[in-house]
């Protein structure tokens, strides 16, 4: 599938890399040099004809090298370093505070970050809906998020992870911000993602109203 020209893309390492080990920013190196060969070929030739062979060569690593940090062509364009950022956040937020502005704040924080990789966003939000093989890994990614997600509540209201009431709050937000994102994606990526995001968190908190205003 031929992708529409786009700006280069590349992404954006964590900022703190020094504080850091030598060993694990040079993983983030490798990584980083992964993705930004994948985003070149995908913007040169498109996602179903691009190999993890030529992207081993671009970046100038080995093929198992690739497979070593992302077990499929899928990974290299999802996966990034934030998840474990933000639910540190998530668990550093005041204990008395709403938990549905917790939620808020921590979201707006990765929207915040996602807007450095802008073009990273809108090409994961273009493959998504074009490549039913990204779209389907995509589900799969979400429930590590979910299982991450799932670890920081507990902690933060004092359950069990696996306590029915922290599974259910959980994939609601894990599938409300999955529709949010593929909303976007649907409708051309021209509504603010703040918004869209604050919209499903409304409707999360307070429910469906009976009619539309």
């Amino acid at each position: 599938m031929r992708m529409a020209p786009m700006t280069p893309v590349h992404s954006t390492p964590p900022a703190d890399l020094s504080q850091l080990g030598l060993r694990e920013r040079k993983k983030i190196k490798t990584r980083t040099a992964i993705r930004d060969a994948t985003y070149a070929l995908i913007e040169e030739q498109g996602y179903e004809t691009t190999t993890v062979e030529q992207i081993a060569e671009r970046a100038e690593v080995s093929p198992s090298t690739v497979f070593r940090y992302f077990p499929t062509k899928e990974d290299i364009v999802l996966t990034d370093e934030y998840d474990p950022v933000m639910l540190e956040e998530l668990l550093a937020r005041p204990a008395d505070e709403p938990w549905m502005e917790s939620v808020r704040h921590i979201l707006h924080r990765a929207l915040d970050v996602s807007e450095a990789d802008h073009e990273v966003t809108r090409l994961r939000a273009r493959l998504m809906i074009q490549v039913p093989a990204v779209r389907a890994r995509m589900m799969q990614s979400m429930s590590v998020t979910g299982r991450l997600l799932a670890g920081a509540i507990a902690e933060r209201t004092g359950r069990d992870a696996d306590d029915l009431e922290v599974r259910v709050q959980t994939m609601s937000l894990i599938g409300g911000l999955t529709e949010v994102y593929q909303y976007w994606a649907e409708n051309g990526m021209r509504d603010d993602l703040h918004a869209l995001t604050d919209r499903a968190l409304h409707v999360m908190e307070h429910g469906l109203p009976p009619k539309k205003p």
